[in-house]
């Protein structure tokens, strides 16, 4: 392996389901009658905010009952005796909105769409931790304006932190990819940036994602087998 090498990772809705978590589009994609679109743009939050306001104080609140499983646990142990050995970095890109990746211990986590469990205030531009309602529009924390909205990246948003993920895939020697489809850009785009690099790519999903054919290496099955097996093959 050399003195240093470097692990990205990206995770999907796969690595939560197994905890609970429902994709995006359970439901066939609809929400009390609505599109998922329509309570996900900054357009539905303008035309109808109490709306958006229930989808993810919903959310906010269901994912609090759930807990880590055995693939959140598997990487938080690979960051800790990675980095306990000063065998390089791990970075953990997620593109999920819940926060059983901090939970499960991982440290070195960029959470590129926003997390449940934080309030942005678009009056200061201020972020909070927040577990509670937002629907009766509680004052910042901050600066006291009433205008607090989920911390979510909605479509026709910029993902959060695309310089710190481009910078950890231009010094990455490994790209793991956990649990995600392949159709949701940039994070689609990931392993194409890998392979540009050079990187040695792998990819633990369910069933092959769309963009399947990038990867050097995939293996097929639940998140909560592979990840763990794949986390002790690297540990020794």
């Amino acid at each position: 392996m050399g003195l240093q090498y470097n692990i990205v990772i990206l995770t999907g809705a796969g690595v939560s389901a197994e905890s609970g978590i429902g994709t995006f589009r359970d439901g066939g994609g609809l929400w009390e009658q609505h599109r998922v679109e329509d309570v996900a743009t900054p357009q539905a939050f303008a035309r109808d905010p109490d709306l958006v306001f229930r989808f993810y104080d919903m959310r906010r609140a269901d994912i609090q009952t759930k807990v880590p499983n055995a693939a959140h646990l598997a990487l938080a142990r690979l960051e800790r005796e990675w980095q306990a050995r000063g065998l390089g970095s791990v970075t953990l890109v997620t593109q999920n909105v819940d926060d059983l990746h901090v939970r499960a211990g991982s440290r070195n986590v960029i959470a590129m769409h926003g997390e449940h469990l934080s309030a942005w205030c678009t009056a200061c531009d201020q972020r909070h931790r927040w577990t509670a309602p937002l629907i009766d529009r509680p004052a910042c924390p901050a600066c006291g304006a009433h205008n607090l909205r989920p911390d979510i990246v909605w479509f026709g948003e910029m993902p959060y932190r695309m310089a710190d993920i481009d910078a950890a895939l231009q010094a990455a020697d490994v790209f793991v990819s956990i649990g995600t489809s392949g159709a949701v850009y940039p994070a689609a785009g990931f392993v194409r940036a890998a392979c540009a690099n050079g990187v040695a790519t792998l990819e633990l999903n369910l069933e092959p994602s769309q963009g399947s054919h990038w990867f050097d290496e995939s293996r097929f099955g639940p998140a909560t087998q592979l990840v763990p097996e794949w986390v002790a093959a690297m540990l020794g």
